[in-house]
């Protein structure tokens, strides 16, 4: 398995998330923790975090966990639910591998602020464009 320096590296050329402060705190198998640390840039009109910045999280946190070892899956398919309003400072979040079948593979990744308040879920179907 590849260090989380090498990982980090490798997804540092994923600009927009990076740029955006996405930050890959762990990797495992099929699994991923990653976070944003929250700025004025990531709000919206009334103060809110704008919708764009839970949904780059999960979509980065699924990349990294499906991606990190061999590169060749893409989301096919991803739908999210906001729970709850953000008071912290910081998103966390978690993808975690619920299937893993020959072609497709489906993640859920709870979105919550530094308080453990769950914010956001978020479901993504993965399509394998390499098969192992």
């Amino acid at each position: 398995m590849k260090t989380l320096e090498e990982i980090q590296e490798f997804f540092s050329h994923d600009r927009y998330a990076t740029e955006s402060g996405a930050v890959i705190e762990e990797v495992g198998d099929n699994y991923s923790k990653c976070s944003i640390e929250l700025n004025d840039m990531h709000r919206n009109a009334v103060g809110g975090v704008m919708g764009a910045v839970y949904y780059t999280l999960a979509d980065f946190a699924f990349a990294v966990a499906t991606n990190h070892e061999q590169p060749g899956i893409v989301s096919l398919d991803a739908n999210m639910s906001f729970l709850s309003s953000c008071k912290g400072k910081k998103l966390i979040c978690t993808a975690n591998c619920v299937r893993d079948g020959r072609t497709t593979c489906y993640y859920q990744m709870p979105i919550t602020d530094e308080n453990g308040t769950l914010l956001t879920m978020v479901n993504i179907t993965g399509y394998k464009t390499k098969r192992g």
